[in-house]
């Protein structure tokens, strides 16, 4: 019987540990804008872009802004930013044909030009 409890003990733990390992990191996408109708890129695509926390399993968090024809933000144009910049979140982006600007709260401003975020880059 101590045998049986055993493993079903182990057999738990050991579960909770790899549910624990697939969840982590994780990432959630704190801010979303996307480019209005009536900004157009030569690529013919409408373009999104994303503020991403990313929380690791040490408990770490880090910021990543995501810019790209992909809705989804799996891929684009990526820059890393600093904690005290993405915790204090964006107040406004701006999008032109030229790129899009980005304002922080914090007061900082960010401008990604429109060749590093089209055709699919």
């Amino acid at each position: 019987m101590r045998r049986l409890l055993l493993g079903a003990v182990l057999g738990a733990a050991l579960t909770a540990v790899l549910l624990t390992v697939l969840w982590w990191p994780r990432s959630e996408v704190v801010h979303r804008s996307g480019a209005p109708p009536s900004v157009t890129y030569k690529d013919g695509s409408r373009h999104h872009l994303g503020l991403v926390r990313e929380h690791s399993l040490s408990g770490r968090e880090s910021w990543r802004l995501v810019v790209g024809r992909d809705p989804r933000l799996a891929y684009g144009h990526m820059l890393d930013v600093d904690a005290s910049l993405g915790a204090g979140g964006i107040e406004s982006t701006e999008w032109t044909t030229a790129g899009v600007r980005i304002r922080f709260t914090a007061g900082h401003e960010l401008f990604v030009p429109a060749r590093l975020f089209t055709y699919g880059r």
